[in-house]
């Protein structure tokens, strides 16, 4: 019997309800592993040539359910998304320093927050915790925004030039010289 075989006969063995359990608890392992994995600080960075331009998105604003945020909105402006959760331990140390180089630097760029899979009370008290004056939008289950922008975890961070050309990402929490140098990036680049 060959090995195709064996696992059809086995398979068979099974119940439709059981094996629907398997497979969607498999499906929501790895995505649990995915997001686990990624949010442990891996840090990867991409730029130059080739990243491509920025998916638009309208989302609702943070606390002002009727409120939409979108990146066509922008248009025209440099800005830096920051992909963030308030479960998300990297995130936690992230924001406040995104918070305060936003400050700093007199909301140029423009800095848009989005609040991934989180609760929305947890995600108000993590936005006004960490001091956060930028505009967050929210992106609930099932994150097709998150999903569109292919994130491997939380946080995640795309610097745009002008007309929403990804110049830099990064992909782990960003440190303050990533913020600044891409920040430089995409103020600076013509055109």
């Amino acid at each position: 019997m060959s090995a195709a075989a064996r696992w059809a006969s086995r398979i068979a063995g099974v119940g439709r309800t059981r094996l629907a359990v398997i497979a969607t608890t498999i499906v929501a392992v790895g995505a649990a592993l995915i997001v686990i994995g990624s949010t442990i600080g891996a840090g990867g960075t991409g730029s130059g040539q080739g990243l491509g331009y920025a998916q638009n998105f309208n989302l609702s604003v943070l606390g002002h359910p009727g409120k939409r945020l979108s990146l066509s909105a922008l248009a025209g402006r440099p800005v830096i998304v920051n992909f963030f959760a308030s479960w998300c331990d990297p995130c936690q140390r992230e924001t406040p320093m995104i918070a305060r180089f936003y400050r700093g630097s007199n909301g140029r760029p423009a800095i848009v927050g989005i609040d991934v899979n989180d609760s929305a009370r947890a995600a108000e008290a993590f936005v006004h915790k960490s001091g956060v004056g930028y505009p967050v939008a929210v992106d609930p289950p099932p994150m097709k925004t998150a999903i569109g922008y292919r994130l491997p975890g939380l946080p995640a961070t795309f610097f745009l030039d002008s007309h929403h050309r990804i110049v830099k990402r990064v992909f782990g929490a960003v440190t303050r010289a990533e913020l600044a140098g891409g920040a430089s990036l995409i103020t600076n680049r013509g055109g």
